[in-house]
């Protein structure tokens, strides 16, 4: 399985920092955010790893090298501008292949993400083995987080495993954690090189009731601002 990371945006609520460094090399504890996902990625085996960029890209490419120092393989995807997450995934469609690949959003920081379960997210078989319908297989399979306080409303509601627009009444919405794994073809649509965003392919999917997902409970933050990086930071 390939691993994508999203490391593309400005990060315009962080500046002035990443005027001169890019928020997925900002350091939560020690460690750049993009490596703590590197990491985990190797640790259950997906070493093949593609990371897209655009903003200060070649200090990217600069500190992680080909990733033979964390014991992984990263190829790289240049965007002149940033296009978006589904437009960037467009654009490294030729690096990712034709199987499914977990993406990870660059600014997100899980330290203890598993990553070994993202391998068997979308099985191509029902539960007796038998091949599935294409037109019923789930295209995608997001990992949902209790909504952080600068995020209350949440992104979509979660009925048995699978992802919904809209919930029953009374029935919680969560947040999309930044972490997902996809069908490759979802993409063939959109052309590479142009902009295009995830959410709107998501929702679409969801509609069609195509999109499963479960609930993760381990430590997440979105580290979008200077004032969560500078909390992650401070002493334990």
């Amino acid at each position: 399985m390939k691993a994508m990371i999203f490391a593309a945006g400005r990060g315009e609520r962080m500046r002035p920092l990443t005027d001169t460094t890019p928020k997925p090399l900002l350091k939560v504890r020690g460690r750049p955010l993009i490596v703590w996902h590197i990491l985990n990625l190797v640790r259950a085996g997906i070493t093949d790893i593609i990371i897209n960029h655009a903003h200060l890209g070649e200090l990217i490419e600069s500190t992680l090298g080909d990733g033979s120092q964390f014991g992984a393989k990263i190829s790289y995807s240049a965007e002149g501008t940033a296009l978006e997450t589904a437009g960037g995934i467009a654009q490294a469609r030729h690096l990712l292949g034709e199987a499914p690949f977990v993406a990870i959003a660059g600014d997100v920081y899980c330290p203890h993400f598993d990553f070994s379960q993202v391998k068997t997210a979308l099985d191509d078989n029902d539960v007796w083995g038998n091949p599935l319908p294409l037109d019923v297989r789930d295209v995608a399979w997001l990992y949902l987080v209790k909504n952080p306080t600068h995020h209350p409303q949440g992104d979509f509601a979660l009925r048995n495993f699978s992802i919904t627009n809209d919930g029953e009444k009374d029935e919680p919405r969560f947040t999309y954690s930044g972490i997902g794994v996809y069908r490759p073809e979802m993409f063939d649509s959109i052309i590479p090189g142009t902009s295009a965003k995830l959410v709107t392919l998501l929702r679409d999917y969801a509609n069609r009731n195509q999109i499963g997902g479960e609930l993760y409970r381990g430590d997440w933050t979105d580290v979008g601002t200077v004032e969560r990086l500078n909390q992650l930071n401070a002493p334990l």
